[in-house]
């Protein structure tokens, strides 16, 4: 995702001319990012739960990682740059659904969604995500300078990342660290998701922010307690 772009576009956002007509309550604006945010995570628990991690391992992984950049790059795109909120939804399920195959594969990996490991990351991820959101609202002072710190510690985060992947260092730290940083986005861009003209395609746009959050988050927390699970089973 390209992150740059993703800032111009949020500047855009809060400075683009609304029509009047356009504006919907706040309650009902933050009603329907909750609906969009839940309904990307139910498709992707369904997608694990039955055919995501079979079409994964029938595609070849090289042609998958290619359609996979392509339709989430392209859903970006389309949902950050269009001002229709069906258009928006489009490309937010552009994300959603290769990202749910993707992750069911992953979790296939940590026993399927029943395993303890994967219940778990799930409870955990849902608990945090609660706790972020009522900080936010509690707390938006705190959230607001946050932005310029998350950009430069994910900058940091995908630097170790990459040393991690090629040496096998600091993959413990690594992880945990990546849950951290994906809470404080949660509270975030939660907190920015209040800032915008509260129409329905802001609703879908800060919905797949919040959304990729905490997909980010699960997986972090996914091998947090797959890390510990294997070395508990290792000490046995």
């Amino acid at each position: 995702m390209d992150f740059m772009s993703n800032s111009a576009r949020r500047a855009e956002r809060m400075n683009a001319f609304v029509n009047e007509n356009a504006i919907i309550s706040t309650r009902a604006y933050n009603v329907v990012m909750g609906l969009v945010v839940l309904y990307g995570l139910v498709v992707n628990f369904v997608l694990c739960a039955t055919v995501g991690a079979d079409i994964y391992y029938s595609i070849n992984p090289l042609m998958f990682i290619v359609l996979y950049f392509v339709l989430a790059l392209g859903g970006t795109f389309i949902a950050l740059r269009s001002d229709n909120p069906l258009v928006s939804f489009l490309g937010y399920n552009m994300v959603v659904l290769p990202l749910g195959i993707m992750i069911s594969a992953v979790v296939e990996a940590y026993g399927g969604v029943s395993s303890s490991v994967v219940l778990g990351a799930i409870y955990y991820t849902m608990l945090i995500t609660a706790i972020m959101v009522l900080s936010a609202m509690l707390f938006p002072g705190v959230f607001a300078r946050l932005g310029g710190v998350l950009f430069v510690a994910l900058i940091g985060l995908i630097i170790t990342g990459f040393i991690s992947m090629f040496t096998g260092l600091f993959y413990g730290v690594y992880s945990i660290i990546g849950a951290v940083i994906f809470s404080l986005y949660i509270g975030y861009d939660f907190y920015r998701s209040q800032q915008f003209p509260k129409t329905l395609d802001n609703a879908v746009d800060c919905a797949l922010d919040i959304y990729l959050d905490i997909i980010n988050l699960f997986l972090f927390i996914l091998r947090i307690l797959g890390n510990g699970s294997s070395s508990n089973s290792r000490a046995k």
